[in-house]
């Protein structure tokens, strides 16, 4: 079995599973966002009553953080109240950030476990060794009474990555180039897994942007196995929490616990595809669709008025340390305006500590509060209507960044800081 089925098989108490079986599966993690009210809703019409593990479920207040709205001010007042009557252990507030970096910072994200979030993105746990998978209000609400759901075991896709990045070249701009060669629905209810020795070589943020962007390709979930860099992350992040995981079987960080979940060499896959990285050069995925790539070197020049660095994607603390190296000593150009919202408050503070705030406000940026308000077009940071913006997230259809006449050129943090410096879409080739 692969190890996505294996994991599947564990958590379905089964001895095997294949593609295409049908699983009632034990949840490990279950987290709720607040965009999902209706989860509460609908835990209500299902009577309601005690939540199945009250130490196994994570709120996250991150797309509306903090409340732009009184109708999302009245959500989180909702969700906190529920958190509190049922016992929930965990509730990153509106002080946290994005929920896909808060988990694995707050030690709550280990190898083979599953986790299923109200949040298509949910994906980005791959990178960790996990499966995870994003659900639906009324999914959501059953997992929070009984702990189970009901999957389909994907097929696996493998892609095989190898060469050598060229500088400036990041993960974001190898995912873009995959999109633009195979589409956004080759990988419909299937999972992705990358592998080769490029993926062997990326560090472990650069990991969580391929696994995060699998489901730009209509994939059900992601995986990478993971080596020594991740297992340690996931140690001293559950060493240092305290976190119950570890007494439940998972994260000791020594890779003995996952020994099992090493794909199988003779393993069959659905597909395969091989891309050389070698020569790669900085991607732009044009609007209003993530699979229309083109290096940005062919669109060079482009008139833009907001560059945007942050979220799930392109949010983490080195995606913020290139775009302070490359401004660092400069001003962004007078034309447009460069909104940086750190993925989680320890980033920002990390960002602190490491200078890297202070160069960038010297450089013209507006930080914004940890959180998904620019991304999901909620707040801090929206489009006018006729507006262009590039940005380190996810999507690029029409309203998603605010009016659905503003246009949004999916990048990676080195060509949004490029774009900033310059004032156009630009890679900094001469």
């Amino acid at each position: 079995m692969h190890a996505l089925e294996k994991i599947l098989a564990r958590a379905a108490g089964r001895s095997a599973v294949a593609s295409g079986d049908m699983v009632t599966a034990q949840v490990d993690l279950a987290e709720v966002n607040d965009l999902y009210l209706q989860v509460l809703k609908s835990f209500a019409e299902m009577g309601g009553g005690p939540v199945w593990d009250s130490e196994r479920i994570v709120f996250v207040f991150d797309h509306y953080s903090p409340a732009p709205t009184i109708r999302s001010a009245e959500i989180h007042r909702q969700m906190r109240e529920f958190v509190r009557a049922k016992g929930v252990r965990h509730l990153f507030d509106v002080n946290r950030g994005v929920c896909h970096q808060v988990m694995p910072e707050a030690g709550l994200i280990c190898p083979g476990m599953l986790l299923v979030a109200t949040d298509s993105h949910t994906t980005t746990h791959g990178a960790f060794g996990a499966f995870g998978t994003g659900v639906g209000a009324t999914d959501m609400a059953a997992v929070l009474k009984t702990g189970k759901i009901w999957l389909q075991v994907p097929e696996v896709i493998k892609i095989d990555l190898t060469g050598e990045l060229s500088p400036g070249v990041m993960a974001k701009d190898i995912v873009l180039r995959i999109l633009g060669e195979l589409g956004t629905d080759f990988a419909a209810y299937q999972a992705v897994e990358y592998a080769g020795k490029t993926v062997e070589r990326l560090p472990l943020a650069e990991r969580m942007v391929l696994c995060n962007m699998a489901v730009e390709m209509g994939a059900k979930a992601a995986y990478i196995q993971p080596n020594d860099e991740v297992l340690r992350y996931v140690g001293e992040r559950l060493a240092r929490s305290g976190e119950p995981l570890a007494a439940k079987g998972f994260g000791r960080g020594d890779g003995g616990d996952i020994e099992d979940l090493y794909t199988d060499p003779d393993y069959h896959y659905a597909a395969t595809y091989s891309f050389e990285v070698t020569g790669l050069r900085p991607q732009v995925a044009l609007p209003h669709r993530v699979d229309q790539v083109m290096a940005v070197k062919e669109k060079e020049g482009i008139s833009i008025d907001q560059a945007f660095v942050g979220t799930c994607t392109g949010g983490r603390l080195e995606d913020i340390a290139v775009v302070a190296r490359i401004l660092a000593g400069h001003h962004i150009a007078p034309n447009i305006r460069l909104v940086v919202t750190p993925a989680s408050s320890d980033v920002l503070q990390r960002a602190i500590d490491e200078g890297y705030v202070q160069e960038l406000l010297e450089a013209g940026a507006t930080f914004g509060t940890p959180g998904c308000g620019p991304c999901l077009g909620a707040h801090g940071g929206v489009l006018a209507p006729g507006e262009r913006c590039v940005t380190t997230s996810s999507r690029n259809f029409p309203g998603r960044m605010g009016s659905p006449e503003g246009e949004v050129y999916v990048v990676s943090p080195a060509t949004a800081a490029w774009t900033a410096l310059r004032g156009w879409l630009s890679n900094g080739e001469e």
